[in-house]
């Protein structure tokens, strides 16, 4: 079964829509981006969901120290770095980790394997200059195919409840993250929440 991710939750009503959808992960964005959700009313949300969807935070180049407390905090079952951190900033955090990475030609699964036994998996993302994700760009996903063989690989970047089915049959992956793909006007729309996580279970079959 292809896992979905549900990211930039900002709000317990689209939370909510996401585990109702049937998303096995929700996401928070502690950096600061539009999508930026403060640690208090990311704990109080969590505090509301069940226990059978996982909670991951995103952080870019962040303190250790604040990826820990913000971790605890919030109950989170995963952190997502999204900067320029090491495979031995990972391994040394103490807590699980998910690794971004932008993809900007063949090379990132060399990266890909950098991280191998640092992190739980790698997220592979569209590349933007002066971005660490979330702007709905899509990568080449022939790229990801031949990781996803050998590692635990998500893609993300452009994807949508239009196109994740053809997506998923290119790259063969783990999973998918969403953000923007399942927006409207920029907010978090359940609707296209539900149409997302649905193509993605129908193309799991």
């Amino acid at each position: 079964m292809i896992k979905a991710k549900i990211c930039g939750l900002r709000d317990l009503e689209n939370a909510r829509a996401a585990v109702e959808a049937g998303a096995d992960f929700v996401g928070f964005v502690f950096a600061p981006t539009r999508r930026y959700v403060s640690p208090d009313l990311a704990a109080s949300i969590v505090r509301q969901l069940p226990g059978s969807v996982q909670k991951v935070g995103v952080f870019v180049d962040e303190d250790p120290e604040i990826i820990r407390l913000v971790a605890r905090t919030c109950c989170l079952d995963y952190v997502q770095l999204c900067g320029d951190e090491s495979p031995d900033f990972c391994r040394e955090l103490g807590v699980p980790v998910v690794k971004s990475l932008r993809v900007r030609g063949l090379e990132v699964a060399e990266e890909v394997e950098r991280y191998a036994g640092a992190v739980a998996w790698c997220i592979l993302d569209g590349f933007q200059a002066n971005s660490h994700g979330g702007t709905g760009t899509a990568f080449d996903w022939e790229i990801a195919r031949p990781i996803a063989r050998r590692r635990p690989v998500m893609i993300a970047g452009g994807l949508t409840p239009e196109n994740v089915a053809v997506a998923i049959s290119i790259a063969r992956p783990w999973g998918v993250d969403v953000s923007s793909g399942v927006e409207t006007d920029g907010q978090k729309d359940a609707a296209k929440i539900a149409a997302f996580v649905k193509a993605v279970r129908d193309a799991s079959n």
